[in-house]
């Protein structure tokens, strides 16, 4: 108690003089860096989630062949939860009486009350005008799919014959909930109230029907709900989630939550800067104060206790402020976020306030303990000589310890192993350059001060004349500049992509059943109406029977669900003679020309997930002929390109002879109403699927994700300067100590300025130069190998980044000396002196 009792009055003490309150800055910066950012990045991403969810009409749901009923059934109870069912049954649709009457299968969709949880209906009512409607149809009412009414010739206020019930037709279904795309079954929706379902008399023995029990809530309670329901699973279940949209989807979340961890890794590298930086001149102020103790016989391990204590206390206050700053900042930050995602922002958790104690106490302990520790080893004659300093053996063990933990903190921020390897290795090979570097340019600048004359040649001197210092300094400046500039180029990258991916000209229409005598009909139909000419892709239907001639059963994948239901659900094969940009070849070898035996290319994800690897042997069942090939290629597909694409693609000429039908995707004006009505006139047995209401979906969430994404990238990007000021500012004191004695011998403030201005640029200009290559090299590493997105280098964005560097290196600089011009030199050297 004694020694925290004058640890706690030597804190004191260093605040009241200033001693201690750059490093206080630096770690609150660091703090309120981390912490803000976690903040933001996890109330954003479980926003991000929740409103993914929309796709689903809420946050989980089980599909059933029978009533849900047993443990499934009751914990959907929960009181956190909100439940509601839906009901589906292909039922005949039927428009007019009589001769004229329109008949077509339909998808019937029985709705209960409360549906959807999650997003809402996008429905044109009788006045044609496109409003959302969170409701479901009225009781004697239905709705129709817009396509679907096409089809049937039905306008609102037609009846409309379901069964043994007729029904008055209220809207149509412009955008629904569970959106989804799927090439076979592209019949007419209709959506009408649950407790209609009876008196339309389809509700009979031997009636196929297909239950849905949804659920949504807080993020613990449907967590739950999915625990139970995937242990409770019967046959003919299965629940889905936000993990099993399309992989559109998936992929705009995935990349956002990788770029929102990379923002949260980026604070981590600035906090380990500023605080370094600070902490190095903490432990160099005290060295004279410690060695005063050693001459009145304190002993080292008070020394230590004193020292260290008053670290960790300055610690957990240090960490107390940011955490505080940090909830106001996004307090604010997320309600902004609310209005432009138009979303509903979770609460705030506590693990990213967890987070920012751990991040300001491990780098503090990495980066301020080892210099403290070598304060018991301060010999007492440097009382009378300022060039000693002590040494501690035991402190290279504390900062190896530190800097494993500050690993480990990167590799949990990360939430990436290639992602944390990538920046670790990056940021070692930074440093190492930049040292490097640094140490030729001092050996360069001692050669050519004797040359140089004036304010510059005293500026270059001083970066030579403490070349431990300016090592050090260009070391932490190139490594922060290296983490923002990083940052800029991957979310450059990504948004970017995201735009040329999901542009106004991707493909809005997908046509299918086109027959082989069609194909060029439709083409000539398709360019006839001023749209560019579609590329058809046969398709083939088939099941899979074998691999490596072993049978392959759904129960043979245990507890994977979708790996389950891949395997007993049928493929669509296709031929492609090369492949278009939006596939890229992972593994093997992708065919050239025909070859002499059938060969598959399969994507890499669905290969992964059913086990499948180079070399296999797969055998499919089409219409009750055997196909049997290798796999001799796995690909990646881009799915955001919204183009016909297929796990399974078959070499030329592989599936010649089995019965196939042809699809293609094109884009339709937003003016051409008649698109559709007037090519399914021409051609009776096309199917024509919209997914504009789908495209969306997924451009809308795309466009949030990218919302997140540039207000994380702002805000991690003003933290970051926030703490290389602090950075820059924790190594002022000979600068200032030099800058008084020049005043005193009569320098002018536009020499000393010149002098600052010239050393500044300097340092700024080789940090900067370093740090735009390291940063272009590891945004490249990290956009292809984590992002999956192809690398372009931007010279220009490089060169604007090096200059910004520069810019702001030499700002932060002058302004943290700007104290050597304004104050009087006496009040200067007697405050770094006394």
């Amino acid at each position: 108690m004694r020694t925290l009792t004058l640890a706690w009055r030597q804190l004191r003490r260093d605040l009241a003089a200033g001693d201690i309150r750059i490093l206080f800055a630096a770690l609150v910066l660091a703090v309120v860096a981390v912490t803000s950012v976690g903040f933001v990045t996890d109330r954003a991403a479980r926003a991000l989630a929740m409103e993914a969810n929309r796709l689903l009409g809420g946050d989980a749901l089980v599909r059933s062949d029978a009533p849900v009923t047993g443990p499934i059934d009751e914990a959907a109870n929960d009181p956190a939860l909100r439940r509601t069912r839906t009901v589906e049954l292909d039922s005949m649709i039927r428009v007019g009486n009589g001769a004229d009457a329109q008949l077509r299968l339909g998808d019937l969709r029985a709705l209960d009350a409360g549906f959807p949880l999650r997003g809402a209906f996008r429905i044109v009512g009788r006045d044609g005008v496109e409003r959302d409607a969170a409701t479901i149809p009225a009781p004697g009412t239905l709705w129709l799919s817009r396509a679907g009414a096409d089809a049937l010739g039905a306008r609102i206020g037609d009846r409309v014959g379901i069964g043994s019930r007729e029904f008055e037709l209220a809207a149509l279904v412009v955008q629904e909930p569970d959106a989804a795309i799927d090439y076979f079954n592209v019949a007419p929706k209709a959506f009408l109230n649950l407790a209609d379902l009876p008196s339309t008399g389809l509700v009979q023995e031997g009636s196929r029907l297909r239950y849905r029990l949804v659920v949504a809530g807080d993020a613990a309670a449907v967590e739950r709900f999915t625990a139970v329901a995937r242990d409770n699973l019967g046959r003919g279940q299965r629940i889905e989630t936000i993990g099993d949209a399309r992989p559109e989807v998936r992929s705009a979340l995935d990349r956002g939550g990788r770029f929102l961890g990379l923002a949260a890794l980026v604070s981590v590298v600035l906090a380990a800067v500023a605080v370094a930086m600070a902490a190095r001149r903490h432990s160099e102020r005290h060295l004279s104060g410690a060695a005063v103790m050693r001459c009145l016989g304190a002993q080292q391990r008070t020394l230590v206790g004193i020292h260290v204590g008053e670290l960790l206390l300055l610690g957990l206050a240090a960490c107390t402020v940011g955490v505080a700053i940090a909830f106001a900042l996004q307090w604010s930050v997320a309600g902004w976020l609310a209005q432009a995602l138009k979303v509903e922002i979770p609460p705030a958790g506590i693990w990213p306030a967890l987070r920012g104690y751990g991040v300001g106490l491990v780098v503090l302990l990495a980066f301020g303990a080892p210099p403290v520790l070598a304060l018991r080893r301060v010999p007492a004659l440097r009382v009378l000589r300022r060039d000693l300093d002590g040494s501690e053996p035991s402190a290279w063990a504390v900062a190896l310890a530190g800097m494993g933990g500050l690993a480990a903190l990167l590799w949990w921020q990360a939430g990436s192993a290639t992602l944390a390897v990538a920046m670790l290795a990056g940021i070692a090979l930074t440093l190492a350059a930049l040292a490097l570097i640094a140490w030729l340019l001092i050996l360069v600048v001692r050669r050519l001060r004797a040359r140089l004359r004036g304010a510059l040649r005293y500026g270059l001197a001083n970066v030579s004349r403490r070349a431990g210092a300016s090592i050090a300094q260009v070391s932490a400046l190139g490594l922060g500049l290296m983490a923002l500039l990083l940052l800029t180029f991957v979310r450059t990258d990504l948004l970017d992509r995201w735009q040329l991916a999901l542009g106004q000209d991707a493909p809005n229409r997908f046509i299918i059943n086109v027959q082989a005598d069609q194909i060029a009909p439709v083409r000539d139909f398709v360019a006839g109406r001023g749209i560019p000419e579609p590329v058809l892709f046969p398709m083939v239907r088939a099941r899979l029977v074998e691999r490596n001639g072993e049978p392959v059963r759904g129960e043979d994948y245990g507890d994977d669900v979708q790996a389950r239901r891949r395997a007993e659900r049928e493929f669509n094969l296709s031929m492609a003679q090369a492949l278009r940009d939006d596939n890229k070849v992972v593994a093997g070898t992708f065919w050239n020309g025909r070859p002499s035996a059938p060969e598959l290319s399969v994507e890499e994800n669905f290969a992964r997930g059913l086990g499948w690897q180079l070399g296999d042997r797969i055998a499919f069942d089409i219409a009750g002929r055997r196909f049997e090939a290798p796999i001799t290629s796995l690909r990646s597909v881009e799915w955001e390109s919204f183009q016909p694409n297929f796990f399974v693609l078959a070499s030329p000429g592989a599936l010649d002879g089995y019965p196939a039908s042809h699809i293609t995707a094109v884009q339709v004006p937003a003016g051409d109403a008649r698109f559709t009505a007037e090519l399914v006139q021409a051609f009776p047995n096309l199917s024509v699927i919209d997914i504009d209401a789908v495209l969306a979906q997924v451009r809308a969430t795309a466009d949030q994700v990218s919302t997140v994404v540039q207000v994380v990238f702002w805000f991690s990007l003003l933290a970051g300067v926030l703490v290389l000021l602090a950075a820059v500012s924790a190594s002022q004191d000979e600068r200032l100590l030099e800058g008084g004695v020049m005043r005193a011998l009569g320098g002018s403030r536009g020499q000393l300025r010149m002098a600052q201005v010239s050393e500044f640029a300097a340092i700024g200009l080789l940090a900067g130069l370093v740090a735009t290559v390291a940063a272009s090299v590891l945004s490249g590493v990290v956009a292809t190998r984590v992002f999956d997105l192809p690398w372009r280098q931007d010279w220009m964005l490089a060169a604007v980044g090096c200059a910004i560097g520069v810019a702001v290196t030499l700002a932060a600089g002058l302004f943290a000396t700007r104290r050597v011009l304004d104050a009087p030199p006496s009040a200067t050297l007697r405050e770094l002196q006394g």
